[in-house]
């Protein structure tokens, strides 16, 4: 009999829901689009019941189109957002909307963080700054500009797990979260002891109570309720395991688990990560790269992002262009940016719509500088195709300096698709990038994740190696390298003196 396990993944701009065979096959898939509320300038929320109902209709529509029977679905894992919660009261109702990395608000929270003489989270977590981008940062702005809605929480849960809870019917006693989920505070856990650190909880004033509890990513939380169940087509009493954060997961689930690898997650944020043993001072002290835990117990991921690297694209596609939805003009565009120039002739894009964050530079806000009347829509896509690897090459260039080196990047999410940024980013980043013949990311590894927690596979890394199989790797062309990196020597140089400046000053007219 095929024992069958539900993956789904609660990402910013939508949820994938995933049901895989034990033999790896996918069976089944399901993706519905999120929408972002952006209230004010800088704030970016989500409705939480929109997490739930995507992956209710998700699994329905996985389980009917499958055929499968429910009755041989032995679990249910998920991931999600890790810079991000919603607030819940003790029926596990949420007390205001969910609020995510893209919100800027806690600015001067952020700045108050970084001002305190105490900063435990240095030694403990491994990071240095800061950012408005935090949920510890998101936090104290709620407990001073929302205490009513706060006052009504019992705790603060993930997204995905907000979903998970719903789905077992817990109570907000039993709120949870996972150590993968929890580096996307970046500060106020123990990276090394992979648990809450109430010595950061104490330096940052915010209750402990509100903190949900720590498990591990393949705990099983509770059961697949009779209620919901039925709303999902299956049948009660599924393990929910506990599962892990999306970088984590999109990491597992394309087989960056041995050390020295680095992904590119070319999703909404463009995320980028390395594998170490272990995490150095040296490194994070940099504020450029943050430490974090991932899913696996003996691994630690550094890790940056641009909060709206792939939103930037989307962005351009919906309201420059005015194509929303169209996504056959991806390839158009494509096709157009490979007529361009490498650099594009010098008209540099800089990826920050909803500010930086690695550095932490919340007033930071998008440009395209340096256009001429030969310039086209093509110009623009390769510049901003160009303005994310350049991001990335200014993390690795601190990597190496520090003596940590690439030996390849895997590519995954929906940028990957693209060719020529693939090969973009090989030749700026001087490095192999390798795509892989299954590009499900997460879900897979939520599958994964799923099976070992309910004890159907021995371990989970010699699981992923076997379900798994590389596609293509864009070999990084030297004479382009070098290319690059005098445009980038400009750009930083740009981005570092006058921009700054300018930057700086929008950024005071806005909060005026």
């Amino acid at each position: 009999m095929t024992n069958y396990y539900i993956g789904f993944d609660c990402g910013t701009m939508g949820t994938k829901v995933a049901i895989y065979a034990d033999d790896s096959n996918l069976v089944a898939e399901a993706y519905r689009p999120h929408k972002i509320d952006f209230p004010k300038p800088g704030w970016a929320e989500m409705d939480p019941d929109q997490f739930y109902r995507c992956v209710v209709d998700g699994i329905k529509e996985c389980v009917t189109t499958s055929g499968i029977d429910p009755k041989q679905v032995r679990g249910i894992s998920c991931s999600g957002i890790v810079c991000g919660f919603v607030p819940i009261d003790e029926n596990w109702d949420p007390t205001r909307p969910y609020i995510c990395f893209l919100d800027t608000r806690a600015k001067k929270e952020a700045e108050q963080v970084a001002n305190l003489d105490e900063k435990p989270w240095y030694d403990e977590a491994g990071n240095a700054e800061p950012g408005a981008y935090m949920p510890p940062m998101f936090m104290k702005w709620l407990l001073t500009h929302e205490q009513e809605n706060m006052g009504r929480a019992k705790s603060v849960v993930h997204g995905a797990h907000y979903v998970l809870g719903r789905l077992g019917e817990l109570s907000g006693k039993d709120a949870f979260t996972d150590w993968a989920h929890a580096s996307g505070w970046i500060i106020g856990f123990d990276a090394r002891k992979r648990q809450w650190s109430d010595r950061q909880f104490d330096a940052l004033n915010i209750p402990r109570e509100l903190i949900p509890k720590m498990n591990k990513p393949w705990d099983v939380v509770g059961e697949l309720s009779p209620r919901q169940a039925e709303a999902c087509g299956l049948v009660a009493g599924i393990p929910l395991v506990t599962g892990a954060g999306d970088v984590m997961q999109s990491n597992l689930g394309s087989g960056v688990i041995d050390i020295g690898m680095s992904s590119d997650v070319a999703g909404t944020a463009s995320i980028f990560t390395f594998v170490a043993p272990d995490f150095k001072r040296e490194v994070t002290d940099q504020k450029a790269i943050l430490n974090s835990m991932g899913t696996l117990e003996d691994q630690y991921v550094y890790w940056s992002f641009i909060p709206a690297g792939g939103l930037s694209l989307r962005w351009f596609r919906d309201e420059v262009l005015m194509r929303e939805g169209d996504e056959e003009i991806f390839k158009e565009l494509d096709q157009m940016a490979a007529k361009v120039p490498l650099g594009s002739e010098m008209s540099l894009f800089f990826p920050y719509l909803q500010g930086r964050s690695n550095p932490s530079w919340p007033e930071a806000s998008a440009s395209f500088i340096g256009m001429h009347g030969s310039n086209n829509a093509g110009t623009m896509w390769r510049s901003m195709m160009e303005s994310i690897a350049f991001e990335y090459l200014s993390w690795v260039s601190l990597m190496r300096g520090v003596g940590i080196d690439l030996e390849e990047v895997i590519g995954t999410g929906g940028g990957s698709k693209s060719k020529i940024w693939n090969q973009i980013k090989a030749d700026v980043l001087d490095a192999p990038y390798t795509t892989l013949k299954r590009t499900e990311g997460a879900v897979l590894g939520n599958a994964v994740v799923a099976a070992y927690g309910v004890g159907d596979i021995p371990d989970i890394p010699s699981t992923i190696k076997q379900w798994l199989e590389r596609k293509e790797t864009f070999q990084p062309n030297a004479e382009n390298t070098a290319a690059y990196r005098r445009v980038f020597e400009q750009r930083e140089k740009i981005l570092n003196g006058p921009l700054r400046e300018v930057m700086r000053e929008l950024g005071a007219l806005h909060d005026a």
